[in-house]
């Protein structure tokens, strides 16, 4: 049996896959604050409903750009370790944040890193998307 890793299409599944089990556990943690503080709906006025909605919500901003851009490679031929380099960087930028913000509103070098990570991974899949479009090899 082939290696999944070294799949292009498994690893774009796996990747999506694994941002949205980011997203669930997120949208759970929302959902248990909101018990927890009573709110229905929006933060209520509560601090404690800060982390956990700026968290999901920041996730919600960042990864489906993120994954359209995954498949967008693939389509181009992109290499393996492209979505890789893509795929991987953005999941720990995206864990580091999530971890770093609902663990502490303020600042904190887990969120920091999170966002340096989520935003290369967004700069390496723009540069490659423009190579394999407009570069030498695109002719």
């Amino acid at each position: 049996m082939d290696n999944p890793f070294l799949q292009p299409f498994q690893m774009v599944a796996f990747y999506a896959a694994i941002n949205a089990l980011i997203m669930l556990v997120l949208g759970m943690l929302v959902v248990r604050a909101r018990v927890k503080t009573r709110t229905e709906i929006g933060d209520g006025g509560n601090p404690a409903m800060v982390g956990p909605l700026r968290a999901h919500a920041n996730n919600t901003e960042y990864v489906p750009m993120a994954i359209i851009m995954l498949v967008i490679l693939y389509s181009l031929g992109a290499s393996i370790y492209m979505l890789h380099a893509v795929g991987a960087t953005l999941t720990l930028g995206r864990l580091l944040h999530a971890v770093g913000l609902t663990r502490n509103v303020g600042t904190s070098l887990a969120r920091l890193l999170g966002m340096i990570l989520t935003w290369l991974s967004y700069l390496i899949a723009i540069a490659v998307m423009l190579w394999l479009v407009f570069g030498p090899a695109a002719s």
